[in-house]
């Protein structure tokens, strides 16, 4: 988490939303990184070397839910690339790789210039720069999203400049923002995936909040649990918070008409987004979930 007088910076946003691997089949894992190499060749096709420095697994997800509703038709080649050069990889994509590329673009963006503003580091600088004209074209073809991540960025500015606990507040922000990048057109759809996206983010805002806890107290950081974290029961009720968050998230997901990798994605729902927390609970407790 930040200090209050930090820019607030996306850097959260990475690093939840993963997949279990040692739960999945060896063919449902292969297809799982054939999304995320799809991904990585839809940012070179759309924001070039730069954007594809953007990469994370989390936009794979996303990616896989939007094809698993709309069944739209995938290409899908074999190749090499610069990462692994002496690697066949099966590349699968789609237009949802396109949009799932411009999302993670856009927060990327917004991620290396508050760093900027934050550390003055001109290579972050140099990094928002590269990515400057992928980020206007994304704003001009998703102004909705990209007013969204704005939106965002003023709000939990203003949220941690005040202090206190209001977890809610803080986490419903991240879940706004997060919520209408699940939603890439208006249709019969948008309120499910809305409030997957909703719930997604506002976990991550406080897995991330539960993460850094102990950090954020020893250099006084803002945080929002910082308010019940002397509590006896502090690691517990962190877990029933976040599974708070998980339960309306999995119901719209389940009421979605989804079969198509349905397993991969209740792999990352029921299981791959607690990966994190299992290691931080057993590291501060000693004990398993």
């Amino acid at each position: 988490m930040n200090t209050r007088n930090e820019p607030v910076r996306l850097r959260q946003m990475f690093g939840y939303i993963v997949v279990n691997k040692e739960e999945l089949k060896v063919k449902e894992y292969d297809r799982y990184r054939s999304f995320y190499c799809g991904l990585c060749d839809s940012l070179h096709r759309r924001s070039g070397r730069a954007g594809q420095m953007t990469l994370t697994y989390d936009m794979t997800f996303l990616v896989i839910l939007l094809e698993g509703l709309y069944e739209e038709r995938l290409k899908s080649r074999e190749g090499t690339c610069l990462v692994h050069p002496f690697e066949k990889r099966t590349f699968r994509r789609c237009s949802w790789s396109d949009y799932a590329a411009d999302m993670n673009v856009l927060l990327a963006y917004y991620d290396l210039l508050d760093d900027w503003k934050d550390d003055r580091s001109l290579s972050r600088r140099a990094a928002a720069g590269m990515l400057r004209q992928s980020r206007d074209r994304i704003a001009g073809e998703y102004p909705r999203q990209a007013e969204a991540v704005a939106d965002y960025m003023r709000g939990l500015a203003a949220c941690e400049a005040r202090g206190g606990g209001n977890l809610e507040e803080a986490a419903s922000l991240t879940g706004k923002m997060l919520g209408e990048i699940f939603v890439p057109q208006q249709d019969c759809w948008s309120d499910d995936l809305r409030t997957i996206g909703f719930f997604l983010g506002k976990f991550i805002y406080l897995m991330d909040a539960y993460e850094d806890i102990d950090s954020d107290s020893r250099n006084g950081n803002y945080n929002p649990l910082k308010k019940i974290a002397g509590e006896p029961d502090f690691d517990r009720r962190c877990r029933q918070i976040l599974m708070m968050q998980m339960a309306p998230c999995c119901m719209a997901f389940e009421r979605l008409p989804i079969v198509r990798d349905v397993q991969i994605l209740r792999n990352i729902l029921y299981s791959g987004v607690w990966i994190r927390f299992a290691g931080v609970y057993r590291k501060r407790t000693g004990d398993e979930q």
